[in-house]
């Protein structure tokens, strides 16, 4: 897909006006509403013209940047048969790159013959000013540092309040200073794009923190950047002349329009037949492969266009680095299935703008067949919960995990290597927005989520968590100290594995949501970041370990190892593993040592990583190589041949 190829939807500014795009195959007639400066009254109400391949456009003089708009769309009301035409409801254009206000859920958006006007934000007229577009800043093995915009800044001490809880808030030098001290390479933004809330969540008085539930896929949620598009770009400026990348968390799974008794605001009153995935012998009832009501058709040509056009919208006017896609098996979905070589990840992969871009799926969803891990076409990576459970089990305790953590750790050659020449894909965490955070991890064997509304029944029932000896929140010091001491060794083995990692924000310093493992309806103090209460000790291990991943380049290999002198495993005696060591059910201490080129000293090395995992302070002996070298413990640089490991931690040393 190239930039030539015509529009299918937006707004184009003429020198006498503007011309009007909008795309529908199954309504009778568009019309175009224009309201005046405060999106309040609407001032005019045009037919649209139809053209060829199911456009509708219409040249309006007079029309300038900043104008405020919407659609209607004519034909016929027949839910059962999918249709849901209703020129009482308001529609937001998809193609709509910013909006006057953020959408509030309101029953008149579901019932027919309402007007919504008053209630639907207003599409504005923008003028498309290019962004500096660079080579991303991202590379093998980096770190990703995944961040909710509102919940990372809004309690910031350092951060203006007006500006707390906003995209321009990631700029401020407080916070560029903070991601710079803990070595991060690329943020991930959770959903930036206009949402609305689940239905059910204004009655319990929650709202949506998270951003899941996506209603205009190109415009930024007014209530994040106030500033709109400018503000995203300035801030991916900013961010990049702090040589740290950008990718933004998108979804193209689903929208807000939500299930059968959902609102009627863009996609579903333009075309439901055509936008979204129905059953194909009862166009009635929506597909729900993603658990949110309905699944768009990311097979049609047009939802295809619209997903590309808003990625290269991303990059060409915000100069963005890369994309992460929830639920991204729904981006290669047909009626038949999953398919890797599916057209949709084709064009974005393809396509000569985003060919260069970092591109990041979460490979799973609910619909039949929805677990595809591995199975994304480079140069995808994926996110992989295999390595996740691995490194939780194996802290956890359970037996025979040895085995399964050394392959995490190497890159995870059984979910990646499956074909000749292939290369690791992984992208490697323990915690992430949704379920327990590191330090809850180690706190709670069960869930919290009451608050939810839900009867804690919302959420993961099976975490792979424990509590070191006490449910949830204690003022016993020992047991804090052993939690904090867990959530280092995982910082520790996440820091530790071949492959690029991925951190949520927060948890380098101990963030808590007190157990609630599906806080995305908590948008308060629960999932707000505490600054004032950060552990500066993990802060300082978790810079330590970014300033040894950079220092040793063997982390950032995506090739598999071959095990001839580029890893070692040893027991605790220093010998080589044994097939009974590999199968033994305990399995409490295990020793990896690579082979590395080391930046510090622009020399080849040999680095040793100590995993103690049992709750006793154990001996290890080091092998010399035939130069006799020394090993020297780092950070300390002390030298020796045989060390004391402490319990439940994971130590590195340096041969010299």
């Amino acid at each position: 897909m190239t930039q030539a190829e015509p529009r299918q939807g937006g707004v184009s500014l003429t020198k006498t006006g503007a011309d009007f795009l909008v795309w529908s195959h199954h309504a009778e007639n568009i019309d175009l509403c224009l309201f005046d400066h405060t999106g309040e009254d609407e001032i005019a109400r045009l037919p649209m013209q139809r053209t060829g391949g199911d456009l509708y456009q219409l040249h309006v003089e007079g029309v300038r940047e900043g104008a405020r708009y919407g659609y209607r769309a004519h034909g016929r009301y027949q839910p059962d048969h999918g249709f849901w035409f209703d020129p009482s409801k308001l529609l937001v254009d998809p193609y709509a790159k910013e909006l006057d206000r953020p959408f509030a859920h309101d029953r008149r958006l579901s019932v027919f013959g309402e007007d919504t006007a008053s209630i639907v934000p207003k599409a504005i007229v923008t003028q498309d000013r290019p962004a500096k577009v660079v080579m991303p800043f991202f590379g093998p093995g980096s770190f990703i540092y995944e961040l909710g915009v509102k919940s990372f800044t809004r309690l910031h001490p350092d951060v203006p309040e007006a500006q707390r809880g906003t995209v321009a808030a990631l700029a401020h030098p407080a916070v560029l200073a903070h991601l710079k001290r803990i070595g991060v390479d690329a943020v991930e933004l959770m959903p930036i794009v206009a949402w609305i809330d689940e239905r059910h969540l204004p009655p319990l008085g929650l709202t949506n923190g998270w951003g899941y539930n996506p209603i205009a896929l190109m415009a930024i949620d007014p209530r994040l950047a106030p500033g709109g598009v400018k503000e995203l770009r300035d801030t991916v400026a900013a961010l990049h002349a702090e040589g740290i990348g950008v990718i933004l968390d998108l979804v193209f799974n689903h929208t807000g329009e939500s299930d059968r008794h959902g609102a009627t605001l863009s996609l579903r009153g333009l075309d439901n037949l055509s936008c979204y995935r129905h059953l194909p012998d009862n166009p009635g009832v929506l597909v729900n492969d993603t658990g949110c009501g309905n699944t768009l058709a990311c097979d049609h040509l047009y939802v295809r266009r619209l997903i590309v056009d808003s990625l290269r919208h991303f990059v060409m006017n915000t100069g963005v680095d890369g994309f992460r896609f929830d639920l991204g098996p729904i981006l290669g979905r047909t009626a038949t299935g999953f398919h890797t070589s599916s057209r949709t990840l084709h064009a974005i992969s393809s396509d000569e703008v985003l060919s260069d871009r970092i591109l990041i799926a979460e490979p799973w969803d609910v619909g039949p067949g929805g677990y595809q891990l591995g199975n994304f076409p480079t140069p995808f990576l994926e996110w992989n919960d295999r390595a996740r459970d691995t490194v939780r089990r194996y802290w956890r305790g359970d037996a025979h995990m040895t085995g399964q953590i050394a392959t995490a750790l190497a890159g995870s050659s059984d979910i990646f290597g499956k074909e000749d020449h292939a290369a690791s894909r992984t992208v490697n965490f323990v915690a992430a927005h949704d379920g327990f955070t590191l330090l809850d991890l180690v706190s709670h064997s069960h869930k919290r989520n009451g608050k939810n509304g839900e009867d804690n029944r919302d959420g993961h029932d099976e975490n792979f968590s424990w509590n070191n000896g006490v449910e949830g929140e204690t003022q016993d010091r020992a047991v804090r100290n052993n939690r904090i001491r867990d959530v280092a060794a995982l910082l520790s083995t996440l820091f530790a594995s071949r492959g690029t990692i991925m951190l949520t924000a927060g948890d380098e310093f101990g963030r808590t949501q007190h157990g609630n493992n599906n806080a995305y309806c908590q948008d308060n103090e629960m999932t707000w970041l505490d600054w004032q209460h950060a552990d500066q000790s993990l802060i300082d291990h978790t810079a330590f370990l970014t300033a040894l991943r950079k220092r040793f380049d063997v982390f950032a290999g995506t090739d598999f190892f071959s095990g001839d002198s580029d890893v070692e495993w040893l027991t605790a005696e220093g010998t080589a593993m044994s097939v009974a060591d590999w199968e033994a059910a305990e399995g409490s201490l295990l020793t990896m040592i690579l082979a590395t080129g080391d930046t510090e000293r622009s020399k080849p090395a040999r680095l040793a990583v100590v995993f103690n995992r049992s709750h006793d302070t154990l001996d290890v002996q080091l092998p010399s190589s035939a130069t006799t070298k020394k090993w020297r413990k780092l950070p300390s640089e002390r030298a020796s041949a045989a060390f004391r490991i402490k319990p439940r931690s994971v130590e590195f040393f340096v041969e010299q």
